[in-house]
């Protein structure tokens, strides 16, 4: 089959685009024919390597894994001897390591079957982004209807779903952003976006129930400033650094974790993890329109390093997507 493979840390040179043996599913995995895949900057991330620290688990002097890419969408090809919820023929889509290939084997217990009404690229686009929302609101922000939420990197990949997420669930939502992403934040439902060129939200006279923090940029100070009394911070991305560090974006992660035992304010780190039952939930959602995943530019799989790249150096807005159906297929 055909994959993107990774032998070394480096830039996207690194990535290279080849032959490999087809896997094969153990007894609780299906094997998925992949359509489409999409990346997250968590690519990039392991890509380099970086922060240097993570390389105790991903692999000291080269990744564990060769493939890259976590997030699919495809058509089930073949079902270990004791899969019970799928059969070969099932369009699903999920979250399983070696995304960006032809085939990839994953457990059932990532596995959700497809929003009927999405592509597989748009399916794709869903699974650590979507998840990651989901969890940052429901589990730990614990968002109910009619509280004031303010999303900061509402036009990231994350950031796109939180907005649309937050407002099903009945949230006042505001979403932080630069200029040229106001529209596509204005688009997805957010009843106010603060352009950060023009604006500081940490500033500002609102106060909210709930801050997701997406980007990391500003201190924990500044973030519990624009709280209300009993508001609840909850930290995902941890930091914009250039590459390079030892702990990079875990810092910020690290700080919300000793300061959330002697503040008032809901301190929290998110931890977010793959599931069946959080994309259902998320396909429920979609199904009944109150979610669509918003995609910047879909590049074939033979480009995938290209697109990594691009979400990496030019901070792409929403989700990327590699596709590895042909431009004319359904």
């Amino acid at each position: 089959m055909k994959a993107i493979v990774q032998d070394r840390y480096g830039s996207a040179d690194v990535l290279e685009f080849g032959d490999i043996e087809t896997p094969v599913p153990g007894d609780r995995e299906v094997l998925v024919r992949v359509h489409a895949a999409s990346v997250n900057a968590r690519d990039w991330h392991l890509m380099r390597g970086d922060p240097y620290l993570a390389r105790l688990t991903l692999g000291v002097r080269r990744p564990k894994a060769r493939i890259p890419g976590t997030d699919f969408a495809g058509r089930v090809e073949a079902v270990g001897a004791g899969v019970t919820r799928f059969r070969p023929g099932d369009e699903v889509f999920g979250e399983a390591p070696g995304a960006f290939a032809e085939f990839l084997c994953a457990s059932e217990d990532v596995v959700e079957r497809r929003p009927a009404n999405l592509s597989y690229e748009q399916a794709a686009a869903i699974p650590l982004a979507g998840t990651t929302a989901l969890m940052g609101l429901r589990d730990a922000g614990r968002v109910r209807q009619g509280q004031k939420v303010l999303i900061n990197g509402a036009s990231g990949g994350v950031g796109t779903f939180a907005v649309q997420i937050a407002k099903a669930f009945g949230a006042d939502v505001t979403g932080v952003c630069s200029t040229r992403n106001v529209d596509l934040v204005r688009s997805l439902g957010a009843d106010r976006v603060v352009d950060y060129t023009r604006e500081d939200f940490a500033n500002g006279a609102e106060r909210y129930d709930l801050l997701f923090d997406l980007v990391g940029n500003r201190s924990l100070a500044e973030c519990r400033r624009v709280l209300t009394p009993t508001g609840t911070l909850v930290l995902s991305g941890g930091g914009v650094f250039e590459g390079g560090s030892l702990v990079g974006p875990m810092a910020l992660l690290l700080k919300g974790q000793l300061m959330s035992r002697f503040v008032q304010h809901r301190l929290l780190v998110l931890s977010a993890s793959p599931g069946a039952e959080k994309l259902a939930a998320l396909r429920e959602l979609v199904e009944a329109g109150g979610v669509t995943p918003a995609i910047d530019r879909t590049y074939p799989l033979a480009e995938a390093a290209e697109a990594i790249r691009y979400v990496e150096i030019e901070h792409a807005r929403a989700k990327v997507v590699v596709s590895s159906l042909p431009p004319s297929a359904p």
